[in-house]
């Protein structure tokens, strides 16, 4: 279990691929997902509004996406200002670095959330996550 700085029980904020290896049933990773998701359960497991959004590209309704969230079992939240304002930095050494993108990506608003509220981050995407919020916890694949 994670436990932030008082040894309370934080919730764990779930990456969209972890939960796409599950629908997916992705053959090398889905195994791996469902037991972190089982792993992590009794924490709490959180998505922002990101990660919805992310989710809603693959469905037809809003309704079939909350009810993926549902049966998830998995609580929204709200992205705080200050993860906000560590998603921009983040973004701002992404574009110091010579990043090619040109508006602030999504995993900066995943990180910047982790980051902020010191929760840990259920993740396969590593790389971004690990350059730009090195103070997150991340939950991946070794």
């Amino acid at each position: 279990m994670a436990e932030g700085n008082q040894g309370l029980i934080v919730p764990v904020i779930v990456d969209t691929n972890i939960i796409v290896d599950v629908i997916t049933d992705d053959p090398r990773w889905s195994a791996w997902s469902i037991a972190q998701l089982e792993k992590h359960d009794s924490q709490g497991l959180v998505i922002n509004p990101f990660i919805y959004c992310e989710l809603c590209y693959g469905f037809s309704s809003r309704q079939a996406v909350d009810e993926l969230v549902k049966r998830f079992g998995l609580t929204y939240e709200a992205v705080p200002r200050l993860g906000l304002f560590k998603a921009a930095k983040a973004f701002q050494r992404y574009k110091s670095r010579r990043g090619r993108k040109h508006s602030v990506l999504p995993d900066f608003f995943i990180g910047g959330h982790a980051e902020a509220t010191h929760q840990p981050l259920l993740t396969r995407d590593k790389g971004r996550y690990a350059t730009y919020f090195q103070s997150v916890k991340l939950i991946c694949p070794t």
